[in-house]
């Protein structure tokens, strides 16, 4: 029967692509495979010379699904996110098939990104549910003259046990650097949490088919000098850019193409193992009516739902979700 409470098991065959063969496509791709090289390392990004498909061993692995909702700069008042925070806790014994999700380790996990004020106190609420709470985004200093930035240890100090990294929304508005990104995911690996690393193309870039070099240049910039035992509480969200907060949602089978790819862009990186074991969730408009195609999908682990987190039935039923076991 269809159940969300189960660890998704993915068994693929892993592939890259083979090169645009449009002059303008190849040489940004040629540009962006050769910055990736440098900074990654040959290891982190390479072309199938034979212009086929290429083959990696097939690992059998389970992968816990995770949800993750981000309030974002909502709501605008401290009641306002108690309440939200109440009536999702409300729904999560009462949906069908949902348990009490610190029951088992089958259930899904599920992470609430509130603003800095109301961390406290929603965790307060959720934590009763299994609910963990995380910060959205933090500074790569200790401590110091850092007007209105926040640091690791304060968030770890209030119980959040996740850090955004790298969203789309920091690096377009307040000119997040991959430099930068990756600082702040090894800080909060230091300080024992878990960095979501959000990557993903522009419009721009979807529209001249370098999405897959976008992603290998992001995830080499952002997880340098990220050893393997620390990837293990990394946990990766494609968001395409242009699906944020638009409504528009990238086909399932597209995004499940882009997530297999983002493994065998870590499979050199790391090996393997890493590559199949690291979670990578879809973000980008999801809602009730997308969340069971998305996680029918092998190489889906679960969503980073924006706007839909901020309705307490929304994001339940995403939690919810319905998907079936390939």
């Amino acid at each position: 029967q269809p159940s969300p409470l189960r660890k998704k098991q993915s068994l693929v065959v892993i592939f890259s692509l083979i090169p645009s063969s449009s002059l303008l496509h190849t040489t940004m791709k040629l540009s962006l495979a050769l910055a990736t090289l440098a900074v990654g390392g040959a290891s982190a990004f390479s072309v199938n010379q034979n212009g086929g498909l290429r083959t990696s061993t097939q690992l059998n692995v389970f992968r816990q699904p995770i949800m993750a909702g981000n309030w974002k700069m909502n709501p605008t008042t401290e009641s306002d996110a108690l309440n939200l925070a109440i009536g999702f806790c409300a729904l999560v014994d009462t949906l069908e098939d949902t348990c009490g999700l610190d029951e088992s380790e089958t259930c899904t996990e599920v992470v609430v990104f509130p603003p800095f004020p109301f961390i406290s106190k929603v965790k307060d609420i959720v934590s009763e549910k299994g609910v963990t709470v995380g910060a959205q985004q933090v500074y790569y200093e200790d401590k110091g003259a850092f007007t209105g930035s926040v640091a690791a240890s304060m968030v770890k100090s209030v119980g959040c046990e996740y850090v955004l990294c790298g969203h789309s929304e920091r690096r377009t508005l307040f000119s997040d650097s991959d430099v930068n990104i990756n600082a702040k995911v090894k800080k909060v690996l230091e300080f024992g949490m878990k960095p979501i690393l959000c990557i993903g193309e522009t419009q721009e870039e979807y529209d001249l088919g370098i999405t897959e070099e976008v992603c290998a240049m992001q995830v080499s910039k952002d997880l340098a000098g990220v050893s393997k035992k620390d990837l293990e509480n990394v946990v990766l969200a494609y968001e395409p850019v242009w699906a944020i907060g638009t409504g528009l949602v990238c086909d399932a089978e597209d995004a499940n193409k882009v997530h297999k790819f983002i493994r065998t862009v870590l499979a050199k990186m790391y090996d393997e193992e890493a590559a199949q074991s690291i979670r990578i969730q879809y973000g980008g408009s999801v809602t009730p009516e997308s969340v069971d195609g998305l996680m029918a999908m092998s190489d889906i682990d679960g969503c980073l739902v924006g706007g839909a987190s901020l309705f307490s039935d929304k994001f339940a039923r995403i939690c919810n979700f319905k998907a079936t076991e390939e």
